[in-house]
């Protein structure tokens, strides 16, 4: 009992009710972020061994040769081509570079029970690096399937696992994390860019188009370019990525796209007050694609090369400032000005030339497959290396056909 000598050791009726509304909140809260966290989409975890995920994706996973003849060459006319493929759907669709399957003479797939049979080109994009392939079902059974992940969930350190064919040694896996997200191919225009999964997973010449895993055995990517001076690092398409194609390829036989017609390099600020040349901010206009309606609307390319830091320019030709009212002043801008581009629609630029501004308006057609499209030089080596074709051939003659 209180008295009033030992008030100050005793709770208050008022000390108490705080203390029951404090208890009561953080009980309220706690129930909130519980409703909340039941709510918020979670991944459910996969304890499944890399034997047993192996085991249940390596069925669909296959083994591709092609073979392409050069009729213009006198020698070394007819190269050989050893990819990777996995099957997506149990009618018979198969999914794997366009690097592997596009302009191929012929294209052979071999099942996981080693059974071989003609496959058909349905539809290829260079520019993606995707190609689907037609194998004809089987009389009994039915075609087992790999099934596709979503992408936008992947995370940085990831673990994955890699399924391939690599130098022809079939249905080989290996293991990493991802090491990056996001990462643009170099060498490629800003038009053309498409962000990749960087892994440390090894990954080797015929492992083109095969699947990249998460741990519940889903395709979250597939294999398609590494960087040929360094070790272990490799890139895959996002599967997300070949979701959104994949409609125009089974459809069309192809993806289409706006035809701007020429490439170049942004220059901002910084290079600006390194060249102290008088340049303004905008989108460097080195080259102009013959035949392009960027051509015929009078573009002009660079004249003058000029290396700052090891990056070389092709200065003197037009600088972009502005596309269909968008300032090109950093690289978002300038990456979403070029995705916001359609096909037969007008582009309109404002051009610095020779110190005077020209406003410039053309078309965008349907952009056609360009040689640089299927070109697998540069930095970024495609897993097809001719190099790499005859040692396969060479120590694996049964297996490249």
């Amino acid at each position: 009992m209180c008295t009033e000598r030992s008030r100050s050791g005793c709770p208050t009726v008022a000390g108490t009710v705080l203390v029951l509304f404090l208890l009561g909140f953080l009980a309220s809260c706690a129930h909130v972020q519980e409703v909340l966290a039941s709510k918020r989409p979670r991944r459910a975890a996969c304890a499944a061994s890399i034997p047993d995920l192996f085991e249940r994706v390596a069925p669909a996973v296959v083994f591709i040769s092609a073979t392409s003849i050069n009729p213009y060459q006198l020698s070394d006319r007819i190269s050989h081509i050893v990819g990777t493929g996995f099957i997506y759907d149990p009618s018979g669709l198969v999914l794997t570079n366009s690097h592997v399957a596009y302009g191929r003479q012929s294209i052979t797939i071999t099942l996981d029970d080693g059974t071989s049979t003609p496959a058909q080109l349905v539809g290829a994009d260079p520019i993606s690096d995707l190609a689907v392939l037609r194998i004809p079902r089987p009389a009994e059974g039915k075609l087992p399937t790999a099934k596709m992940g979503d992408s936008d969930r992947v995370r940085i350190g990831e673990n994955v696992l890699a399924i391939g064919n690599p130098l022809g040694l079939n249905q080989s896996v290996t293991r990493g994390i991802v090491s990056a997200l996001n990462r643009l191919v170099p060498e490629t225009s800003f038009s053309l860019q498409e962000p990749l999964i960087q892994t440390d997973a090894p990954i080797n010449p015929g492992n083109s188009g095969g699947p990249l895993l998460n741990r519940c055995g889903e395709v979250i990517g597939i294999s398609t370019a590494l960087i040929a001076e360094a070790q272990n690092i490799g890139f895959a398409i996002p599967i997300n990525l070949a979701k959104s194609v994949l409609p125009s390829l089974l459809t069309h036989g192809h993806v289409s796209r706006p035809w701007i017609g020429f490439h170049g390099q942004l220059i901002d600020r910084s290079l600006l007050d390194l060249l102290r040349i008088p340049l303004t901010e905008g989108l460097l206009v080195e080259a102009i694609e013959p035949g392009s309606p960027a051509e015929h609307a009078g573009l002009r390319g660079g004249q003058i090369e000029v290396t700052i830091a090891g990056r070389e320019f092709l200065i003197g030709g037009d600088i972009v400032t502005s596309m269909n009212g968008q300032r090109l002043d950093d690289l978002e801008k300038l990456s979403n000005a070029m995705r916001a581009l359609q096909v037969d629609a007008t582009v309109r630029m404002k051009v610095f030339r020779d110190g005077k501004e020209l406003d410039i308006r053309y078309v965008t057609p349907e952009r056609p497959i360009l040689p640089g499209d299927v070109r697998g030089d540069g930095m970024l080596a495609r897993f097809t290396d001719r190099v790499i074709q005859r040692a396969v051939r060479r120590n694996f003659p049964s297996s490249v056909r």
